[in-house]
């Protein structure tokens, strides 16, 4: 896609770009809502990614257009970019570019043309492609000497103060970070990393990604929501985060908080869940990686009666796949829709992909879009 995109940008400003990045959307393989907790995620790169090719310019000038979007260049102004001002998909490349002059670096204008195959709106990191791309491309173009955590960082701070979205360092650093046959252990509080092997052909496996064609929006309220009461709830127990109370100690914990059964069940959640990135990871080092299945099928549990972000859809999903053999399966990303992720053995994925896709038309939901998982490469320069 990389010379698709040059070539886009041939066209649209009439002269060679400088250079080609891409940056890949992610899936999570366990770890949800644990992020804002400063707690322990787990996700990989997916072979769909973001490509942008840019050129500086030295006007205060920002020229956005998408191969993905209706509509011709958008021109900004640096000087203008005003937090939560834009409502529309710039607003996720813009706002780097304001994340990064309000650290004080020298960055003087872009023109910038985009393309993506991560697919919107499937709770796969699509906007954080966006970003990290934009934002590795300007810190090459700009020689800002950034590290890649530290452009995670600033993706992660125009999203939630330009765009306006409260979403956590996760996917960004999914985004930047992540390397080819991979899965990152991250510890979201000072963003140590592990980059742990995966490599699922090699064992007879294969992780398929449902997209349930639900659309979620996470600046819409109800993310927000789970976010404030995880917050109340380390407040109530007198820690800094939720990643503070110890595994052992929770159903002391629990009860401490005695009739706030909201905040009990948001607290129960991630604290289990921070327990179950810590098991994926001993499994996967001793090469048992089949037994991450059951630990797959209790997130989901967790995330569909204590966090309660599942939806009827996503719910079918993980149903139907453990029926039909699945090794292991959950909802995947923010919730309220999106896409779940499903082990299984190679030699079932064709059984469960048409059980899915048949028990989606009986119960007259919108056809799902299944394909296969395969950890990739982080973010990088192309050409």
């Amino acid at each position: 896609m990389g010379q698709q995109v040059r070539d886009g940008f041939v066209e649209l400003y009439g002269t060679e770009p400088e250079g080609v990045w891409s940056a890949p959307g992610r899936v999570n393989l366990i770890g949800e809502h644990t992020d804002y907790n400063d707690g322990f995620v787990m996700p990989f790169a997916l072979p769909h990614t973001a490509v942008a090719a840019v050129s500086r310019r030295t006007d205060g000038v920002l020229r956005l257009h998408s191969a993905d979007v209706e509509g011709g260049v958008v021109e900004l102004t640096l000087d203008a970019l005003t937090p939560e001002s834009d409502k529309n998909w710039t607003a996720y490349p813009a706002g780097v570019l304001w994340a990064l002059r309000e650290a004080g670096h020298p960055v003087t204008g872009a023109d910038i043309h985009l393309s993506s195959t991560v697919p919107s709106g499937a709770g796969l990191s699509s906007s954080a492609a966006l970003e990290v791309v934009v934002a590795l491309a300007v810190n090459d173009l700009f020689e800002l000497g950034l590290q890649r955590w530290q452009l995670a960082r600033l993706c992660q701070r125009g999203e939630n103060v330009y765009v306006g979205a409260p979403t956590g360092i996760m996917d960004q650093t999914a985004s930047a970070c992540c390397e080819d046959g991979h899965a990152l252990f991250l510890d979201t509080r000072d963003l140590s990393q592990k980059q742990i092997p995966l490599d699922l052909a090699a064992e007879g496996m294969r992780l398929l990604v449902v997209d349930t064609q639900v659309k979620h929006s996470h600046s819409e309220g109800e993310y927000g929501k789970r976010r404030a009461g995880c917050e109340k709830g380390a407040a109530l127990l007198g820690v800094d985060a939720l990643r503070d109370v110890p595994y052992g100690e929770l159903d002391a914990a629990l009860a401490r908080l005695g009739d706030e059964e909201e905040v009990v069940r948001l607290v129960r959640h991630v604290v289990t869940e921070d327990e179950r990135v810590e098991r994926v990871v001993r499994l996967l080092e001793s090469g048992d990686t089949r037994a991450i299945g059951p630990v797959l099928i209790e997130g989901h549990a967790s995330l569909r009666d204590d966090f309660r972000i599942s939806c009827p859809e996503l719910d079918l999903v993980v149903d139907t796949a453990v029926a039909s053999g699945a090794l292991g399966a959950r909802m995947t990303g923010g919730g309220f829709g999106g896409s779940a992720i499903v082990l299984a053995d190679v030699a079932d994925v064709d059984s469960i992909t048409k059980a899915v896709e048949e028990a989606f038309a009986a119960a007259g939901f919108t056809a799902p879009r299944v394909f296969e998982a395969v950890p990739s490469p982080g973010a990088r320069r192309l050409a």
